[in-house]
C-alpha cells in the first residue's frame, strides 16, 4: 500500500483530463468510424491520441504573456520557467561550478582518484557514456530541427544558453544519485526515487519525500516510454521510411520497425545495467563521432556562410519574427529542445550515474556536468548551424529528423543513408539506456522481483511498437509532458538538498588535493 500512495496522490490529479480524454476519444469514433479492418498505425493513432493531448495540455499548464498575429494568445509554460529558473539559482549558488570544473572532470573520468575496489558497478567513462546514450539522440538531430522550424534560428541561441547553466544542474541531481544510492547483493538502485526517500528522511520530512519519490516514479515510467522510447523508433523509422520512399512496405506497416526494434532492445536490456553500459561505451563514441565528423564537413564546406549563420542565431534571439509572442516564445522552444536533448535537471542521469564506482559521491556529479555541454553546447549546436546554413528551416513540407537530412544532403548526397544508420543507433543507445531508468523506477514502486523488471520491460518493448505507429506530434507533445513533470519533485529536492552537495563537493575536493600531493 505505501508503493501505491503516491499512484493514487498523482492519478488524482488527472482524474478530470481522464473524463475528457474520454469524451473526446468517443467524439472521434462518431466522427470517423474505427473498423477492424483499419491498418494497425491508424488505429493505434487514433485510439491513443486523445489521451497524450490530455497529459500535454496539463503538464504544459501555461500564463498568457503575448498574441500571435492571429490574436491568439502565445502561454508560457510554468513548468519551462520552473527547470530554468533551477539551473540559475543552482549555477550562482555553487558559484558557477561548470565553468571551473573541466580539468578536474577529464582527471575524474580518467580515473585518476578511483579504485578498482569503489563501489558500484560500472567505471565512469561506462556511467558517462550510458547517461550520454540517454540523452545524446535524436533530441539533437529531431529536436533541433522542431525548434528552428517554430522558433526560428534564435531557438539556438537559448538552447545553448540553459544547456550551459544545466551543467550544474547535473552536476547536483548526480551527486545526490550516488550519495543517497542503495546497493544490494552488489546491485545498485540510486536515482531521485532514492534521494526524495532518504534525503527528506534526513530533513525530518520523510512522507513527504516518500510521496514525491512515488509520483517521480510513476512519471520516470511514462518518460521513459515517451521520450526515451516512442520519440526513438518514430523518428527513427520516418527516418528510414525517407530513405526507402514513400508508399513502400515499411511506410504503410511501421509497426513492422517497431517490431524489429523491440526485439533487439529486448535483447540487450535483459542483461541489466553492465550489459548497457558495455554496449553504450562502444556505441555512443562511434556514433557521436560519425555524426560530428559529418556535421564538421558540412559546415567546412559552408564555411562562407557560418558569419551570417551566427549573426541569424543572434538576430533571432533577441529580434524574433518566425514565432508569435515574440523574445518569449523564442525562448520557450529554446528552452524546451535543450531540455528535453540534455535532461539536465529532470532526474533521469542521476540513475544512471548511480553506478558508477566510487566513494565520492561529487566525483560521479563532476563528471556529469559534461553531459550537457557536449549534448546541447556541441552536438546541438552542429545540427542547427548544418539546418540555417543550408536553409531547410524554411520548407515548410520538412518536420523533424526529415529537415535535418535534407539539410545534409544538400552537401552529401548520399548522406541520408548513413544518417538513417546513426538515427537507428541513436535511438537504439537512448531506448536501452532509458529502459534501465524505468526498470529502476518500476522497481520502486512494485517490488525489486525478477518478474516486476520483466513485466516492465515486456511493456516497455510494446510501447517501440507503438511509438513507431503514432504520428509525430502526438510522440513529441506526450514526451515533451512526462519528461518535463519529472523535473517538479526533482527540482524540489536539489533545492532542499544542495547543502548536502556542498559538503560532498567540499570532501571530493580535499581528498583530490591530497592524492595529488601524494
Amino acid at each position: 500500500m505505501r508503493n501505491l500512495l503516491p499512484i493514487l496522490v498523482f492519478l488524482s490529479t488527472l482524474s478530470m483530463g481522464g473524463l475528457r480524454a474520454e469524451e473526446a476519444k468517443a467524439s472521434a469514433a462518431t466522427n470517423q468510424e474505427i473498423v477492424f479492418s483499419q491498418a494497425p498505425d491508424e488505429w493505434i493513432d487514433q485510439n491513443l491520441g486523445p489521451y497524450l493531448d490530455e497529459v500535454t495540455g496539463k503538464v504544459f499548464y501555461g500564463v498568457e504573456i503575448a498574441k500571435d498575429a492571429e490574436g491568439d494568445p502565445v502561454k508560457l509554460p510554468l513548468v519551462v520557467v520552473w527547470l530554468a529558473l533551477a539551473a540559475v539559482v543552482i549555477t550562482v549558488y555553487f558559484k558557477f561550478l561548470n565553468l571551473r570544473s573541466w580539468r578536474l572532470a577529464a582527471r575524474t573520468i580518467r580515473g585518476k582518484y578511483s579504485s578498482a575496489t569503489d563501489p558500484g558497478e560500472i567505471t565512469h567513462f561506462q556511467a558517462l557514456c550510458a547517461a550520454l546514450s540517454g540523452t545524446v539522440g535524436l533530441g539533437n538531430i529531431a529536436g533541433v530541427a522542431i525548434a528552428i522550424s517554430v522558433g526560428g534560428p534564435g531557438a539556438t541561441f537559448w538552447m545553448i544558453l540553459i544547456g550551459l547553466f544545466g551543467m550544474t544542474s547535473k552536476f547536483c541531481e548526480c551527486t545526490l544519485g550516488v550519495k543517497y544510492r542503495t546497493i544490494e547483493n552488489g546491485k545498485v538502485y540510486g536515482g531521485p526515487m532514492q534521494y526524495l526517500k532518504k534525503g527528506f528522511a534526513e530533513k525530518g520530512m520523510g512522507m513527504f519525500g516518500l510521496i514525491l519519490a512515488g509520483v517521480f516514479a510513476f512519471l520516470c515510467i511514462g518518460g521513459s516510454f515517451g521520450g526515451g522510447n516512442m520519440v526513438q523508433a518514430n523518428q527513427a523509422c520516418e527516418q528510414l521510411v525517407g530513405v526507402v520512399g514513400e508508399g513502400s512496405f515499411l511506410d504503410e506497416n511501421r509497426w513492422a520497425f517497431g517490431l524489429i526494434m523491440a526485439v533487439a532492445v529486448g535483447l540487450v536490456i535483459i542483461g541489466g545495467i553492465k550489459s548497457i553500459a558495455s554496449v553504450t561505451a562502444t556505441l555512443v563514441p562511434f556514433m557521436c563521432g560519425i555524426y560530428m565528423l559529418a556535421g564538421l564537413f558540412v559546415i567546412f564546406v559552408n564555411f562562407s556562410q557560418i558569419g551570417d549563420a551566427l549573426s541569424v542565431i543572434f538576430e533571432g534571439a533577441f529580434m524574433p519574427t518566425a514565432i508569435g509572442g515574440g523574445i518569449i516564445g523564442v525562448m520557450i522552444q529554446g528552452m524546451k529542445r535543450a531540455t528535453f536533448s540534455n535532461e539536465a535537471g529532470i532526474g533521469s542521469a542521476p540513475i544512471a550515474h548511480s553506478a558508477a564506482k566510487t566513494k565520492y559521491a561529487a566525483s560521479e556529479g563532476i563528471v556529469a556536468l559534461l553531459e550537457p555541454f557536449i549534448d546541447t553546447v556541441v552536438v546541438c549546436t552542429t545540427t542547427a548551424l548544418v539546418i540555417i546554413m543550408a536553409g531547410t528551416y524554411d520548407d515548410p513540407g520538412l518536420e523533424g529528423v526529415t529537415m535535418t537530412s535534407a539539410a545534409f544532403e544538400s552537401v552529401i548526397s548520399w548522406f541520408p543513408i548513413i544518417l538513417t544508420v546513426a538515427v537507428i543507433l541513436f535511438a537504439f543507445s537512448t531506448m536501452i539506456s532509458w529502459s534501465y531508468y524505468g526498470v529502476q523506477a518500476w522497481s520502486h514502486l512494485f517490488g525489486r522481483s525478477k518478474r516486476a523488471e520483466l513485466v516492465y520491460k515486456l511493456l516497455f518493448c510494446l510501447f517501440v511498437v507503438i511509438g513507431s505507429s503514432l504520428s509525430m506530434s502526438k510522440v513529441f507533445d506526450f514526451s515533451d509532458a512526462m519528461i518535463f513533470a519529472m523535473s517538479v519533485p526533482n527540482v524540489i529536492a536539489m533545492y532542499i538538498l544542495m547543502p548536502k552537495v556542498k559538503d560532498e563537493y567540499a570532501r571530493y575536493i580535499d581528498y583530490t588535493k591530497s592524492s595529488d600531493a601524494s
